[in-house]
């Protein structure tokens, strides 16, 4: 086991480590969300959040929004409207379910990526995608506590789950668009335009402005604060650490969240738990990559060069 383990780089660069330490933000959001429900339609609360963001680093960066292209505006706009559905989506769903539930469904997005593109672009998945789907799929299962005899997700779950593909769809469009724009630029765009979506979700949702409560303000303000610490990380770190990397890395973000809710007072029962752990094995599990012993097969390539 220890020799399989070993075949993968596990030191960490700047931007890598970096990250992780986000990874430990965006855990401790999910419990103030949670709790910001109560006061707070999701979709409002979706739509300040991320206006106090885009206030903020547009008041930062305002002197690099003069030299704005099409590319960037196109890809803000893509990247904020993934953000609003996962964001919204999730939001949505922690009305009905714990926030320790929602950061572990959450992560689905990663073992489900692999059998999106098997769908939509013809790429089977190698066997570690599959195995880590498998153990993604059991954990889910057992995290959404099913009854007896029969799978029964209620709304909140189903909703969560689907904003995993949402945030799949951020962080793909993230690696794609890095290095070809200024992530100053993009990332204000993107929060612009998550706010605004956030704001128009509204009406297909019958929401309505909430009355003024200094929790909901405070709470909507400092997740500004870090959704812009978030994003614009995470837009700058992309540029040089792969998807593949950076989804292992946010793996640690629905543990973070578990600790954080346990903390405050949230105690999944046993075999809840055993389904956030096997979620997050099949998360690390179907991004591993089995290699193929060549060097005891092949000549030493030295002998090659010096024929």
């Amino acid at each position: 086991m220890a020799g399989f383990f070993s075949r993968y780089k596990l030191s960490l660069s700047r931007q890598e480590l970096i990250l992780v330490l986000i990874t430990i933000i965006w855990g401790g959001t999910f419990l103030t969300v949670h709790h910001a429900m109560k006061f707070s339609g999701p979709f409002f609360f979706i739509g300040v959040r991320f206006a106090a963001a885009s206030l903020l680093l547009g008041a930062i960066f305002w002197r690099s929004m003069r030299g704005m292209t099409w590319q960037e505006v196109k890809a803000g706009t893509l990247i904020g409207l993934s953000i609003s559905l996962g964001y919204g989506l999730q939001t949505y769903g922690m009305q009905t379910i714990t926030s320790s539930q929602s950061a572990f469904i959450t992560a689905m997005y990663v073992p489900l990526v692999p059998l999106l593109q098997w769908i939509f672009l013809g790429r089977m998945p190698g066997l570690m995608s599959w195995i880590g789907v498998l153990l993604a799929f059991i954990g889910l299962l057992l995290l959404a506590g099913p009854s007896v005899g029969s799978v029964a997700f209620n709304v909140g779950e189903i909703v969560t789950l689907l904003s995993a593909l949402a945030i799949a769809a951020e962080i793909i469009l993230i690696s794609a668009s890095a290095g070809r724009v200024d992530v100053r630029r993009v990332t204000v765009v993107q929060l612009a335009t998550a706010s605004l979506f956030g704001f128009l979700l509204m009406l297909p949702n019958q929401e309505s402005v909430p009355p003024f409560s200094p929790y909901l303000m405070w709470s909507a303000v400092g997740l500004g604060v870090a959704s812009a610490i978030i994003q614009v990380t995470m837009n700058w770190a992309q540029r040089s650490v792969s998807p593949t990397r950076a989804t292992v890395i946010y793996t640690g973000e629905p543990v973070w969240a578990g600790i954080v809710g346990r903390i405050a007072g949230e105690r999944l029962p046993a075999i809840a738990l055993l389904g956030g752990a096997l979620i997050v094995l099949g998360v690390l599990v179907s991004e591993l990559k089995l290699k193929r012993k060549k060097a005891a097969q092949e000549p030493a390539p030295l002998k090659c060069d010096n024929a």
